[in-house]
Formats: C-alpha cells, sequence, structure tokens
C-alpha cells in the first residue's frame, strides 16, 4: 500500500506491521480507515492505557466503573447516578460553536445510552489570556464555546448547573473544552453496549449520515500546527432538537423488552461502535453499510464507517422484534434501519450492495492495539521554579481588589447566565452560588451534588500533587453542602505523548489521582483522555479535570454558601502558608512557580466527616470550600451573594496569609457556637472564629476595609468589562 496513504491515516511502521499479521494480507482503504481511528490516539487510549491502570474502581456504592459509555453509582431508594466527563477541546478551538456544542451532545448520549434521563451538566473551560495580542481571538473563543454549550443544553431541556473558566497564556493556542452530563434511572433499568445472539439484528437510529466529522478521532489524536484550520470539516454538526427525540425515542425503548445492547455513535462513528459491542460480547458481525439512512447522495463505505455525524445510536434487538423497534423511532420522526446482524464468526464482514468490502478479526484489532512505552522524562523547569518564593509586595487592600476583579476569581454571570438552570426543577444550587451544584432526586428524596475542578498552575509546578489537589478539591466542595463526596469522573487533558516531559507530567498526575482516590475513597467510574493539546511544539499546563460526585440522603439538609446577618463564622483546617502556584502569585509577580507541600489526607478526610455530622446535627449556616484566592478572596465572595457585610479578624500575624491557598480548610457559618467548638474539639480540627455578618453593608477582614457595592461591583461587574 501507498506509503504516504499509511502516513496520512497516522499508522506507523510498526503499527502497520501489526496490521499485515493481524489480517495476513495487505489492507484496503477501508480496512486502513477503519484500523486507523480504532488505534487512534482518541480510542485505543494507546499512549495513556498503561498509566490508567490500577485506578481505584470498586467500592459498595460503584454499579458500573470504566469500560462502559459512562459509570454507575447507588444513591439509594434503588436509583443510580450515572455520569462521566469528557473533553472536546480540539474541535472546540478549530470551530468554538459547534465544536462546545456537539461536545455536550455526545456526553449526553453516553449517558442516556445507560438508561438515564439527563438531569445535569457541567463543563471546565481553559482559555487563553484576555490581554495582548491573543485577548480578540480568545474572546471570540469564549462567546463561541459558551454559545455552543447554552445552545444544546438549552435545547435539550437539561439543566447546566455549574462549571469552572480559567484564562492562561498556556492556553492561547490550544483551549480545553469538557462537557460532564449526570442522568438519573432505576437501577434495575440500566443498559449496557453489547451485541450478542446470532442471527440478532443490528439496528441504526436516529439523524441520517453526512460527511461531517469524517476523521475526527483521528484529528483529535495530533498537535495544532498553522494547517489545522484546515480541519474545520472534521468538527461535526449537531442538532440538539433531534437528540432531544432520539433521547425520548430511546427512554420509551428501554421500557420494552426489544434490545439486548446499545451504542452511542460517538469518536469514530458507526466503527467504534459496531467494533465495541460485538467486542464486549465475543461476537462478529455483518453490516450491510449501503441500508445506512444517508444525508448526502454518493455516500462510500469508508466515509460512513468513519463519519462522526451527530445524533446516532446502533442497536442490538432481539430477533423478530425489529418492526417494533422501527416503529417507536419512526413515531419520533426518526430514521431507523436494520444495517446487519450478529454472527460467531469473531469477525467484522463489511458489505456494500451485497458485496463483501472489508473483512476484520474483531478481537485480534482489540487485542494487538498499540500499547506504548513512550519515554519520560522530568521537566526541566521544575529545577528552575522550585526555589522563588511569595512576598506580599503591595498593600493587602491593593491586592485584594486586583484578585478579586481578576477574570480567574470574578462572577461569571456572563456565562452561567446563558444556560437555563432551572429546566426539570430539580436544580437547588446552581452556578453562581459558589462550591458544589446540587439537584433534587424527587423520586428518593436525596440530593446529588455535582463539582468540577482543575487548577492547572498547581499541576504545571507539580503534576503528582497538583493531580492530588484536584481531587481533594472537588471532593471538599461537594462536603461543604452536606453531602458525601462518593466518586469521580476524570478528564485528563495534557500536551503531546511524542514530548517525554508531558509523558512525565501524565505519569504523575495518574500516580497523584490512583493516591487520592484511594485515600479518599472515591473511585473513578469513568473518564477520557485528550493528549495533543500542543501548537507549534508549545503544550498546555497539565490539567486533569476532576468532577466529584456525592449524595445527600435527605435533599432539605443541604448546605447552601451565602449567610444572613449576625451569623458567626469560622475558618476550619490549618493555614500553612502555601503560595505556590497561586492566583496571588500570578497576579503580583506574574509568576507561576515555587514547591507545593506534601498533602495530607487525614486533615482533609477529617473535614469531610466533621461537615457531614455537624451538617446533620444542625450546627451549621453554610459552608464554603477556602480556594483560589485564599481566605480573603473566599470571603468576599460569599459576602458579595449573600448581600451582607461582614467585619472580621483572621489572627493571622502576617496579612499575606490572607491569600494563602493552603488545602483542607473551609468557611462555615454556625447556627450553635458552643456545639460547634465541642464537636470541632471532638474530632481534634484546628478552627479559628473569624467573628460575625454584620448588618452594615462593608466588608472588613484585618486591614481589608471597603463597602460592599464597591466589593460587589469589583466581583459581579468585572468580567462582563474584560470579555468585551
Amino acid at each position: 500500500m501507498d506509503k504516504e496513504l499509511i502516513k496520512a491515516h497516522k499508522i506507523s511502521d510498526e503499527e502497520y506491521e501489526q496490521i499485515l499479521k493481524i489480517l495476513g494480507r495487505e489492507p484496503n482503504l477501508l480496512e486502513l480507515g477503519v484500523i486507523s481511528a480504532m488505534w487512534s490516539e482518541h480510542c485505543s487510549y494507546k499512549s495513556s492505557k498503561k498509566y490508567l491502570k490500577n485506578f481505584p474502581t470498586k467500592a459498595d456504592w460503584v454499579i458500573q466503573g470504566p469500560g462502559e459509555n459512562a459509570g454507575v453509582i447507588d444513591i439509594g431508594g434503588g436509583y443510580a447516578a450515572v455520569f462521566k466527563v469528557e473533553s472536546h477541546n480540539h474541535p472546540s478551538f478549530i470551530e468554538p460553536f459547534a465544536g462546545a456544542a456537539t461536545g455536550v451532545g455526545g456526553i449526553m448520549r453516553d449517558v442516556f445510552t445507560m438508561g438515564a434521563r439527563v438531569v445535569a451538566g457541567l463543563n471546565s473551560l481553559k482559555f487563553g489570556s484576555l490581554k495582548g495580542t491573543h485577548a480578540k481571538h480568545q474572546k471570540y473563543l469564549v462567546k463561541g464555546v459558551v454559545g455552543g454549550i447554552s445552545h444544546y443544553g438549552n435545547c435539550m431541556g437539561v439543566p447546566t448547573i455549574g462549571g469552572e473558566v480559567a484564562f492562561d497564556e498556556c492556553f492561547n493556542g490550544n483551549i480545553l473544552v469538557n462537557a460532564f452530563a449526570l442522568g438519573i434511572c432505576p437501577i434495575k433499568d440500566i443498559f449496557y453496549a453489547k451485541a450478542e445472539g446470532v442471527g440478532n439484528p443490528v439496528i441504526y437510529v436516529g439523524s441520517k449520515t453526512g460527511k461531517d466529522g469524517l476523521g475526527g478521532a483521528v484529528m483529535a489524536s495530533d498537535s495544532f500546527t498553522q494547517a489545522s484550520k484546515s480541519l474545520r470539516p472534521t468538527v461535526q454538526i449537531g442538532d440538539p432538537f433531534s437528540e432531544k427525540l432520539l433521547m425520548e425515542a430511546c427512554l420509551e425503548l428501554f421500557k420494552t423488552d426489544f434490545i439486548v445492547g446499545i451504542q452511542d455513535m460517538g469518536a469514530a462513528g458507526l466503527t467504534s461502535s459496531s467494533f465495541e459491542m460485538a467486542g464486549k460480547s465475543g461476537s462478529g458481525m455483518k453490516l450491510y453499510l449501503d441500508k445506512t439512512p444517508m444525508r448526502e447522495e454518493g455516500m462510500n463505505a469508508y466515509e460512513l464507517m468513519l463519519s462522526e455525524s451527530q445524533e446516532r445510536m446502533l442497536i442490538c434487538a432481539k430477533k423478530g422484534c425489529e418492526n417494533e423497534v422501527i416503529k417507536i423511532f419512526e413515531k419520533w420522526g426518526l430514521d431507523c434501519a436494520v444495517i446487519g446482524e450478529v454472527t460467531d464468526s469473531g469477525k467484522m464482514e463489511l458489505f456494500w450492495e451485497n458485496e463483501l468490502v472489508g473483512l476484520i478479526p474483531i478481537a485480534p484489532l482489540s487485542d494487538k492495539a498499540p500499547v506504548l512505552d513512550r519515554e519520560l522524562k522530568k521537566p526541566a523547569y521544575l529545577d528552575e521554579i522550585k526555589t522563588y518564593k511569595f512576598e506580599l509586595k503591595m498593600p493587602a487592600k491593593e491586592l485584594f481588589k486586583q484578585l478579586l476583579s481578576n477574570e480567574n476569581a470574578n462572577d461569571k454571570a456572563f456565562i452561567y447566565d446563558q444556560f437555563d438552570s432551572s429546566v426539570q426543577t430539580n436544580t437547588m444550587k446552581a452556578d453562581g452560588k459558589l462550591g458544589a451544584s446540587v439537584i433534587r432526586v424527587k423520586e428518593n428524596n436525596a440530593a446529588v451534588a455535582m463539582t468540577v475542578e482543575c487548577n492547572s498552575r498547581l499541576n504545571f509546578i507539580d503534576p503528582k500533587i497538583g493531580a492530588i489537589l484536584n481531587v481533594a478539591n472537588s471532593g471538599r466542595k461537594v462536603a461543604c453542602t452536606g453531602a458525601k463526596p462518593l466518586s469521580i469522573s476524570d478528564c485528563l487533558n495534557y500536551g503531546s505523548p511524542l514530548n517525554a516531559e508531558v509523558m512525565w507530567q501524565f505519569a504523575k498526575g495518574c500516580e497523584g489521582i490512583k493516591e487520592a482516590c484511594k485515600a479518599l475513597n472515591t473511585p473513578v467510574v469513568s473518564g477520557n483522555v485528550s493528549l495533543y493539546n500542543e501548537t507549534e511544539g508549545t503544550s498546555i499546563y497539565p490539567s486533569p479535570t476532576i468532577v466529584c460526585v456525592g449524595v445527600l440522603k435527605e435533599a432539605s439538609k443541604c448546605l447552601k454558601s451565602s449567610f444572613k446577618a449576625n451569623t458567626s463564622l469560622y475558618l476550619l483546617g490549618k493555614t500553612y502558608g502555601e503560595f505556590a502556584g497561586s492566583l496571588a502569585m500570578k497576579v503580583q509577580d506574574s509568576k507561576v512557580a515555587g514547591v507545593l507541600k506534601d498533602f495530607d489526607y487525614e486533615a482533609e478526610l477529617k473535614l469531610w466527616n466533621f461537615l457531614y455530622e455537624a451538617n446533620q446535627k444542625g450546627i451549621l449556616a453554610c459552608a464554603n470550600s477556602v480556594g483560589v484566592g485564599g481566605l480573603a478572596i473566599s470571603l468576599a465572595k460569599m459576602c458579595a451573594i449573600s448581600n451582607v457585610g461582614v467585619s472580621l479578624k483572621s489572627g493571622f500575624d502576617d496579612e499575606a496569609l490572607l491569600f494563602d491557598e493552603s488545602a483542607s480548610r473551609a468557611i462555615v457559618g454556625v447556627n450553635d457556637e458552643q456545639a460547634f467548638e465541642a464537636l470541632a474539639a471532638e474530632f481534634k480540627l484546628e478552627f479559628t472564629r473569624l467573628g460575625q455578618s454584620v448588618a452594615e453593608l462593608n466588608f472588613v477582614l484585618d486591614n481589608i476595609n471597603l463597602s460592599l457595592n464597591e466589593l460587589k461591583k469589583l466581583y459581579f461587574e468585572s468580567f462582563e468589562e474584560q470579555i468585551q
């Protein structure tokens, strides 16, 4: 076969030799395309697979861990939460509206294909600098991405209830768009991706197939260059109204006994869905590709197997039930066609007008998929940045104002106001209210709390401890709602695996997640890896996005992050003087440097357990994790959303500590000081009484003193000005 053609499919010489052994002959173009998609980084995880092994994935509450479309946990009363986070970085950089929209659509299909109605969405967004030469393009990307997310989620009738957004020069050439979806269903109604039973029909449902998204999985497995603008045709175009119909039709289908399994057509489209369904069951499959519903004339077998057109599913039905399945989808106005059948050959047989045009053994394609042992090298920059120390070089009030108005700390109403957060009427705590978001589960009167966390600066200065902190910080935010953190989903965003320093960062990040999830008992139940996030050789900061999901058995006990006047406020946990990778250092010194201290799991778990018990006993009025910008910024945000003033003393000898970002800390409002202090002493938990919220509309914390109106203007209005 022509070497240039092989190279165009991102197949290495070693991989091509393996293909020849599997097939026992030269592949044709269709077979090469199919194998290149299945062996792409995006689908095969060939650079990352070895580091994902041994992630903690089991607990009493875990029903389904990694390996299916989404993870599943028991939330009580016979109900399950089904969830996953996934990246759509490359498409969103090339075509922000369509890329972000289809990222949302894809993650929703991963959830409802498991049998769950999607009830909530989150997102984690990373953009480049809003200052300097890149500012105009980054603002265009922000508006496009946010527009795409809101368009798809709002049209689907699924509330987008939370998220995070960060800005840094390292994302100038490669933004990150990570989408999360969560669904609820009875445990007994969960469906899996399988195709078994010789003679059972394989049915295509959903929208017609077009040429959009061709080569998307392969495109997502490469770095950006100046030529990447030509990749627009590899970005899919989504239609949320079709997906809404598809979800309703699938949920209706799930109430019947007509099907064996179902699989979303995501990355690599019909290729990945058919191979995965047959592969999980040890079956074979025949596909008659000319029977596929097509949007365009003149499409061929290659295009049909590799198109990533949206809003499509593949179903393995029970023989004799074909017409019943077709009736359901036709009722909802969707295409539905029998395009194949299950066999016991162990091979994928592809036909075009009754002629065999492709024959690929399924198990060997999976078993022999490359698992690469990439070179690892500790980045040289780590030695250069570790000696840098932060010192406060301006009045605390001045730095406070700069931090509160900074795009990495201020309120993002410009973004979240575009999302419908209240549709479905289950949202208890949404974006803009600080910390984790919460929905009520009417079926069992419980609440599910969820939050997304990724501090890329911390991962840049220490990829292992940074990843640990992402896991811990997300769990702490969930704990601050009164819920028990139960499990995580991760989306591991890193640079090119061809770079030994990036692979070292990735390996360390995985080490950190493994260690933290084991110690904190929050197993990984689903996830995604996104590599090649670099442009012209410049990688992003390591960015392992973590979503933590927790459950509060009584929704009525959900804790907010806001307080009323005359509430006693306390700081829980120890302040160490942790400024490495802090926002204070970034804003004052334009540096991302320092050394992170080892993480104290005992202190973190003690805080989680205390928050849970204190809330169950009715001692707490509110709670909020201390995060970016430290105690001063976390308190300021609480005052802003509460519209209440405070008069507080930190007790710190050094006022720089107001901006310290030590982990395992929370600010709580207390209903009963005596009971609170007695319980904290019982837990041997360090605490400081800060003072009280007051009727006067001022923010007073040590030497920082400004009116609540000025504080709210800095916090609520700054981002709108920065993004215009």
